[in-house]
C-alpha cells in the first residue's frame, strides 16, 4: 500500500483477535482517554457478603417450619416471598473483618452512638477503632494502649490481661476497664487514664474495712440511670460500688459470705450485671459465685444482706462468666462452666424457668459472655465451634445459628441497639462485625460504602515519623530514642523491631547513682569497698610488728607477762579447792 503524494509505504498494523472466552481480554482497554475512577460501592457490599449466611439460615429454620402450612415435604414454602423475610430478621448477612489482635479477644465494647469500638485481649492492648476513619482498604485501629505502661519503669513490671471493658451507656466519653490487677481504671474514649481506683489492704482479714479490691477484678458494669456510678466483682468474695469522681475509696462494698464447705466464707465473684426496668421501677444487681450461688441485691441499697440468694444455680467451682438483665428488669439469663444456660424470673428467684444445654468455653476463656438483644427480642452468645446462636428469650431454643470462625472458640458477642448491628470476638485474634444494608445504619455500612483509599507510605504508621515533635530534616536521631507510639509498639516480652538489641531497663535506683567510672576515679579509698576487709589489714601485720606506730612509746617499759606455774599434782584442773564448810 502506497499513499497519495508519494511513493513512500505505510504499513498496516493488524489487530490481533482473541477467542470470546480467552482471559486476556480482560487486560485489552474498552476506551481510550482519561477514565473516571468512581469505587464500585454495590461491588464492595458484594464481596463483604457472608457466603455461609443463606445456607446456614436455611437449614436452622426448616426444622422449625416444616410443621407450618403451606409447606410441602421438601421444607420449601409455596410463597417466595417468605424466604426473603427469613433473610432479613436479623443484621447477619454481611461482615467486616477486623484484623488487629495477636492473641485472643476478650471484650468488646461500643460506645452509644455506636461510632467506636474498644477490644481488650489476653495480649494486654486495648485497641480503639473509629469506623469514621475507615476505608475497605484500611481497617485498623488507630490507636493502642496499655492500661499499665506508666508503670513500666520499674525493673520488674509487668503487664496484665484485659478481663472486662465497657462504654458508658450514659455518657460516651469514658469506659471502664477491668484487666487482671487488683485496680480498676476509667479511661477516655481517646485512650487517656482517667482514674484508677484505689487497692485494699490485703492483711485485713474484714473486707468492710478495706477501701479496694485486695485481688484480682474479674468483671464489672455501669449504672443502670447514674453516669458517675460503676461496680466492679472481684477475687476477694466482695462487689466495690465506686463513684468515678471519688477513687481513693469505694462508696459501698457488698461482702458475699459463702457457705460452701472448706471455702471459708469465700468465693471468687465471677459476673455482675446492673438492669433497670426501661418504663421506671426499682434496679436490680444480681452476681454469680465461683461456688455456684447466684445472689441478687436491692440496686438501690441498702446492701448489708442480699434480697435473694439461690445457692448451687450452675456446678460449684465452674466459672459462671455470662449474666444479663432483660429491658424489663424481669428475667435473668445466666451462662455457666457447667454446660448449661438457664433462664431465671427476678420476681420467683428460686428455681429456673428454661434450663438449655449449651457447650461452655469458660474453663480456657472465662470472660465468655451472654446478651440480651434490643428490646430483649432475642439472646445472643457464641459457642466452642465458633458459631453465633441467637436463642428465644421465652424457652432459649436456637432460632438462628451462622459459622462466624468456624472451628475457632466464640468468645465476646454484643448486639448494638441503634446501628442494629453485631460485633464477635474470637479467639484467633478476629472481629466480625455482622450487618445488613438494608436494616443496619452508620457503623460497618458507612465503612464499606466508602471509597478505597490509595496505598500510600503514610498508611503504615511503621515507616513515618511523628510531626509533633518537631524534628528537622538534618536531625541526628538516635535509634530507638524516639518515644514508643500508639500502633505497633512493643508487647511484654517482645521487641518491635527484631535487629534492635535489647537495651536494658534503667531503674529509678540506677538513674539516682552516679557512673561507677566516676566514683573509682575521683573519689579517694572508693576501691576498698570492693576488698575483703580481713586481707586489707593482714597484709599490714609485719610492718606493725617491726614499727608500730601507736605503741612505739612504751616498747621499752612494757610490762613481762608472768604466769603461774602449775604442778604435775594439780593436773588440768588447777588447785584443790577449798572445803566447803557444813
Amino acid at each position: 500500500m502506497s499513499s497519495e503524494d508519494g511513493d513512500t509505504p505505510v504499513k498496516a498494523v493488524e489487530a490481533s483477535e482473541f477467542a470470546p472466552d480467552d482471559s486476556m481480554r480482560a487486560f485489552l482497554p474498552s476506551a481510550f482517554g482519561k477514565k473516571s475512577k468512581a469505587a464500585d460501592i454495590a461491588a464492595q457490599m458484594d464481596r463483604s457478603r457472608r457466603t455461609v449466611d443463606q445456607h446456614s439460615s436455611q437449614t436452622t429454620r426448616s426444622k422449625d417450619r416444616l410443621q407450618e402450612p403451606g409447606l410441602n415435604p421438601s421444607g420449601h414454602s409455596d410463597d417466595d416471598s417468605d424466604e426473603d423475610e427469613d433473610e432479613d430478621d436479623y443484621p447477619t448477612s454481611h461482615e467486616m473483618v477486623i484484623k488487629t489482635h495477636d492473641r485472643a479477644i476478650t471484650t468488646l465494647s461500643l460506645d452509644p452512638a455506636g461510632g467506636r469500638l474498644i477490644s481488650g485481649s489476653i495480649d494486654c492492648t486495648i485497641k480503639l477503632h473509629d469506623f469514621s476513619s475507615m476505608t475497605p482498604t484500611t481497617i485498623r485501629a488507630f490507636k493502642s494502649i496499655d492500661p499499665f505502661e506508666s508503670k513500666r519503669s520499674t525493673a520488674n513490671s509487668d503487664t496484665h490481661p484485659i478481663n472486662h471493658i465497657e462504654f458508658n451507656p450514659l455518657a460516651g466519653g469514658v469506659f471502664l476497664c477491668v484487666s487482671a490487677h487488683p485496680q480498676a481504671k476509667i479511661i477516655s474514649r481517646n485512650g487517656d487514664v482517667v482514674a484508677e481506683f484505689v487497692k485494699g489492704d490485703m492483711y485485713l482479714r474484714d473486707m468492710n474495712h478495706t477501701k479496694g479490691h485486695v485481688s484480682e477484678v474479674t468483671t464489672g458494669t455501669w449504672h443502670p440511670t447514674d453516669k458517675n456510678i460503676c461496680v466492679t466483682a472481684g477475687t476477694d468474695s466482695t462487689l466495690r460500688i465506686w463513684d468515678i469522681n471519688n477513687k481513693r475509696c469505694q462508696k459501698e462494698v457488698l461482702v458475699f459470705k459463702s457457705r460452701a464447705p472448706g471455702a471459708a466464707g469465700r468465693s471468687r465473684m465471677t459476673s455482675v450485671a446492673w438492669g433497670s426496668p426501661a418504663q421506671g421501677g426499682n434496679n436490680i444487681l444480681v452476681s454469680a459465685a465461683l461456688d455456684g450461688t447466684l445472689v441478687m441485691w436491692s440496686g438501690d441499697g441498702p446492701f448489708s444482706r442480699p434480697t435473694a440468694e439461690i445457692r448451687e444455680a450452675h456446678k460449684p467451682n465452674t466459672w459462671t462468666g455470662g449474666i444479663d438483665i432483660s429491658s424489663d428488669g424481669r428475667m435473668v439469663v445466666t451462662r455457666g462452666g457447667d454446660d448449661l444456660i438457664k433462664l431465671w424470673d427476678t420476681r420467683k428467684f428460686k428455681e429456673p424457668l428454661v434450663s438449655v444445654e449449651h457447650q461452655s468455653t469458660s474453663d480456657e476463656y472465662p470472660m465468655t459472655n451472654i446478651k440480651y438483644g434490643p428490646n430483649a427480642t432475642s439472646i445472643i452468645t457464641g459457642s466452642r465451634t465458633g458459631h453465633l446462636h441467637i436463642l428465644n428469650p421465652g424457652n432459649l431454643q436456637s432460632e438462628y445459628t451462622s459459622p462466624v470462625t468456624a472451628g475457632v472458640p466464640l468468645i465476646t458477642v454484643g448486639w448494638h441497639p441503634k446501628i442494629n448491628q453485631i460485633v464477635t470476638g474470637s479467639a484467633n485474634g478476629q472481629i466480625h462485625v455482622l450487618y445488613n444494608p438494608s436494616m443496619s445504619s452508620r457503623g460497618a455500612v458507612d465503612v464499606m460504602s466508602r471509597a478505597p483509599k490509595k496505598r500510600h507510605v503514610d498508611d503504615n504508621p511503621e515507616l513515618t515519623t511523628d510531626m509533633s515533635l518537631g524534628l528537622s530534616g538534618e536531625s541526628i536521631v538516635t535509634p530507638g530514642a524516639l518515644p514508643s507510639r500508639g500502633i505497633g509498639k512493643a508487647t511484654a516480652g517482645k521487641l518491635r523491631d527484631p535487629r534492635r538489641p535489647q537495651v536494658p531497663q534503667q531503674t529509678p535506683f540506677m538513674r539516682s547513682q552516679p557512673d561507677e567510672k566516676h566514683i573509682s576515679e575521683n573519689i579517694p579509698l572508693s576501691r576498698m569497698l570492693h576488698e575483703d576487709p580481713r586481707e586489707a589489714l593482714l597484709k599490714y601485720a609485719d610492718v606493725a610488728k617491726k614499727d608500730p606506730m601507736f605503741t612505739n612509746a612504751w616498747k621499752e617499759t612494757q610490762p613481762v607477762t608472768q604466769y603461774a606455774d602449775v604442778s604435775d599434782d594439780e593436773g588440768e584442773d588447777g588447785p584443790d579447792k577449798k572445803k566447803i564448810k557444813r
